[in-house]
């Protein structure tokens, strides 16, 4: 079974309905950051204290996930149709082939790393105390 990375870079505000569209697929692990970057809306002016300044960077978020059973063009379908608003700044979605991962908790390996394991589940906030 092949293993893919997706990285999904959006605006901030889309996050929480990209979160459920992909949770409402079976997407579930997913990491997120938020980023600054340009594309090609290359940035804007913004006027401070009556100065004008050139601002490249615009805030972003990033949403990386790994699949394996969940179908990778569903996942590319699901966050375009919450994502796209038709306006420069959209995003970019990258998918990436992974050769393997590793479950560090357990030492399991490719497919096994990332699929949820029955009866495995346990009280987040407790074991992070640890």
């Amino acid at each position: 079974m092949k293993i893919t990375k997706i990285d999904i870079i959006t605006r901030p505000s889309k996050l929480e309905d990209l979160k459920d569209a992909l949770n409402k697929i079976g997407v579930h692990g997913m990491t997120v950051s938020q980023v600054y970057g340009a594309g090609l809306q290359r940035g804007h002016k913004e006027v401070y204290r009556g100065r004008e300044y050139e601002v490249n960077l615009v805030p972003k978020i990033k949403l990386e996930t790994v699949v394996c059973e969940i179908p990778v063009e569903k996942v590319l379908e699901v966050a375009q149709k919450v994502l796209r608003t038709g306006k420069f700044g959209d995003g970019k979605i990258f998918v990436y082939e992974l050769s393997d991962a590793v479950r560090i908790r357990t030492g399991h390996r490719g497919v096994e790393a990332i699929m949820d394991i029955p009866g495995e589940q346990c009280d987040v906030a407790s074991s992070e105390r640890d």
